[in-house]
């Protein structure tokens, strides 16, 4: 069975080969265009700078009225294989070349007066053409300017230029370049791919690992010793995977918490239902007892789907405060007043010192929500003599609201995961059976949406302060906002305020 190969058009090292190869096609041919199109201007070129710079040399030494004007003419006429030609105002001949068998001195003085009428034409500016010399693709250049100053006579200068045949040389160099294409073109793809594959390796080995990090293994290590920006994207691959990492716990740790606290009282609900069914149907007392740990049960799934769908909210960004001004202490009084049936049931004792109004800004009922899951939670935690104290006091100009319990307490290493999801304490700690392990976690969210100061302090076998703090809002009319007030909800006796203030040292 063969194997297809397929051909990725898009791949960084196809293309970056490609690239790189088209660099050095792109070298090559630039030179070839050079050398074909521009080798013969540039000789020509080339030609007149030098012709105008020995021009200038010999007009110079004539108005300076140089004794050895003539063996500089001679001179420069043989070292640059030129034939100069200089000539009176009246047309006498000052200076003229040795004659010599490449070309006669006569060929030359019969373009000097073409080389004159067109110095008056052109206002004595210089001026050049080519001319023939009767050898096949053999030309001269005819270089003429007039020379004049105040002190001296005017005289012309003309300089004769042989143009030789750069066929031979162009052959040479197209040899020449034919081998230097190979070895570029050859260097070239050598140099593309080995690039090419130093690139493209490090992205493919950042691929396998990520696609084992895709099949749900997060201790995967992206260990890659390359480019920075590499380096860096391999870096931020590993903080993602530990990320993934933690929250795929947290997700297991979600699910499992959440299947337990469904199946615990769907597995009570179905159990009851069954013993009402088979055995107290007929029995009023036992029949109302069973309905009422059914209804129990009810109300804790209401709860626990409630308090998931909070937090799915909050984390999803989807929750919207309505924020306004509202009195803080009457909110906690209603609050509190839900708990009288423990005070006469159970006797539990809720103190609340405050002052007599204090306006917040803020969403009420969310923060009615907060203060009911940190009253619930110190229920839960209040220790032996159930009391659970509501503090609401003055600090700057914020109310810092706080709920104190006398309750086991928590470790110092504990404190910071208070907050989590159904997070398990080593010590007492211990998320109770009646509780849906969210409350402080949305607690935790609404606080952070209203950007709110928030914390806990704990003492082990002292309890336990959950705060937080609001800005507060005062209204002219609220005379009495900072005269103190303290309330017992259930007429108890309050507790020794030394103790609040032991417990917040």
């Amino acid at each position: 069975m063969s194997t297809k190969v397929s051909f990725d058009s898009k791949s960084i090292r196809l293309r970056l080969w490609f690239y790189l190869v088209g660099i050095g096609i792109g070298v090559v041919a630039l030179i070839w265009f050079l050398h074909i199109f521009f080798l013969n201007n540039y000789y020509e070129e080339m030609k007149i700078s030098e012709v105008d710079r020995v021009a200038t040399s010999i007009s110079a030494a004539y108005l300076r009225g140089d004794d050895h004007l003539e063996s500089t003419m001679q001179e420069l006429s043989i070292s640059n294989d030129f034939y100069v030609i200089m000539e009176s105002g009246e047309g006498l001949l000052l200076f003229t070349p040795e004659s010599d068998n490449r070309l006669p001195v006569y060929r030359y003085l019969d373009q000097t007066p073409r080389l004159k009428q067109l110095l008056k034409k052109s206002h004595s500016s210089p001026v050049y053409f080519e001319m023939g010399s009767g050898i096949e693709n053999y030309d001269t250049l005819a270089y003429g300017c007039k020379i004049s100053g105040k002190n001296v006579d005017t005289v012309y200068l003309y300089i004769f230029s042989p143009l030789y045949p750069v066929s031979s040389t162009v052959n040479i160099l197209r040899s020449q370049l034919m081998y230097v294409t190979v070895v570029t073109l050859v260097i070239a793809f050598i140099l593309a791919f080995y690039f090419a594959e130093h690139v493209s390796r490090p992205i493919k080995k950042i691929t396998v690992t990520a696609e084992e990090m895709g099949k749900g293994n997060y201790d995967v290590k992206f260990d890659i010793d390359s480019y920075s920006e590499i380096n860096n994207l391999a870096d931020t691959l590993n903080t993602a995977a530990y990320e993934l990492g933690q929250a795929d716990n947290r997700m297991k740790d979600l699910i499992a918490n959440v299947s337990h606290d469904l199946k615990t009282p769907l597995t009570m609900i179905r159990s009851y239902a069954e013993m009402i069914k088979d055995l107290s149907g007929d029995i009023p007392e036992k029949r109302n007892a069973h309905l009422q740990v059914i209804m129990d049960e009810s109300d804790r799934l209401s709860q626990l789907v409630g308090d998931m769908a909070t937090i799915s909210k909050m984390q999803t960004h989807k929750t919207v405060l309505e924020r306004s001004t509202f009195e803080l202490v009457s909110a906690t009084k209603s609050i509190l007043s839900s708990y009288d049936i423990l005070s006469e049931q159970e006797g539990y004792k809720f103190n609340l010192h405050a002052p007599k109004t204090a306006y917040v800004f803020g969403d009420e009922n969310k923060l009615k929500q907060v203060i009911s899951n940190l009253v619930n939670n110190a229920v839960k935690y209040c220790g032996e003599d159930k009391v659970v104290n509501v503090n609401i006091r003055k600090v700057a100009k914020k109310y810092r609201v706080e709920v104190i319990d006398h309750g086991p307490g928590i470790s110092q290493e504990e404190l910071p995961h208070v907050w989590d999801r159904y997070y398990k304490a080593s010590s007492n700690y211990i998320r109770s059976a009646e509780g849906t392990g969210l409350g402080l976690s949305i607690v935790k969210g609404i606080l952070t949406l209203h950007h709110a100061n928030f914390g806990v302090t704990s003492k082990l076998g002292k309890g336990t302060n959950f705060w937080f703090e609001l800005p507060l809002m005062k209204k002219p009319e609220d005379k009495n906002t900072d005269k103190e007030m303290t309330t017992n909800t259930n007429k108890s006796i309050p507790q020794d305020p030394e103790s609040i203030e032991q417990l917040d040292k």
